[in-house]
């Protein structure tokens, strides 16, 4: 399970990466745990804490994007695959603050003649996943 910190509460989050959106990188809350954050920062221990990068290479912009941003879900579902009995990873960027961003970069290319776009694609600040143990 994913959590995120909302004002005074974590809850629970399912991964809603989009590249057409404003924010690509994004959570939902799924309103089907929500924990005050003052009983979460007390009971639940940091075991350790992951900075999550990805990047990307292409000739479509959206396609380039979607990589991106589909290689970033990929570690976060290798991380949750990984988790032991108890565990859960928590969303430690906050939004407004250091909230992780796709950056683009744009090149000219010549292809066969004719200038064409490169696109490359990669996320900072860096997503930062904390795998913290619940009380027993």
């Amino acid at each position: 399970m994913i959590f995120r910190r909302y004002g005074t509460a974590y809850q629970s989050v399912d991964i809603n990466f989009d590249s057409l959106a404003l924010n690509e990188v994004a959570f939902r809350r799924n309103r089907e745990e929500s924990i005050p954050a003052d009983d979460f920062d007390a009971t639940h221990e940091v075991l350790a804490t992951h900075e999550l990068v990805a990047e990307a290479e292409g000739n479509v912009q959206d396609e380039t994007e979607e990589v991106l941003l589909n290689k970033l879900q990929a570690q976060i579902e290798e991380l949750r695959s990984a988790l032991g009995e108890g565990e859960i990873l928590v969303v430690d960027n906050e939004q407004g603050h250091d909230w992780p961003k796709t950056k683009q970069k744009t090149t000219n290319v010549i292809v066969e003649g004719e200038n064409r776009l490169h696109f490359h694609y990669g996320v900072a600040p860096p997503l930062r996943i904390s795998v913290r143990r619940r009380p027993s």
